[in-house]
């Protein structure tokens, strides 16, 4: 089973930085695809970054040129370096691991959350 532990977060002020780790263990396979997502009350929660195996990137559009996310596979972590923070960004931010057994179908597993708030 995997299990997500995410670390890193925080309270920090307008303008500064924050970085997410999040460590991943058991049954991980080559072409697992890793990221962040977040959500505030009241919303759905939405995709922030991911990034492949192959170290492919994507990011929603609000934090291009501000955050940066990074991969190692030995041991499975992925790191979520977040720039030039907003209030907006306030929000709780959960790692995922997106599984694809076979085409078309996906299995996610999720950490519990750490929790980011920037100040204004």
């Amino acid at each position: 089973q995997v299990k997500l532990v995410e670390s890193g977060g925080g309270l920090v002020q307008a303008g500064g930085s924050l970085t997410l780790s999040c460590l991943a263990s058991g049954g991980i396979f080559d072409g697992d695809l890793m990221g962040w997502y977040r959500q505030t009350p009241g919303k759905q929660r939405e995709l922030v970054a991911t990034i492949t195996s192959y170290g492919t990137t994507n990011y929603t559009d609000s934090v291009k040129g501000r955050f940066a996310i990074s991969r190692n596979d030995n041991p499975s972590m992925v790191v979520l370096r977040m720039n030039s923070l907003k209030p907006e960004d306030t929000a709780v931010y959960y790692c995922n691991l997106r599984h694809t057994p076979r085409p078309a179908v996906n299995v996610d597993f999720w950490g519990r959350g750490t929790q980011v708030t920037v100040s204004s």
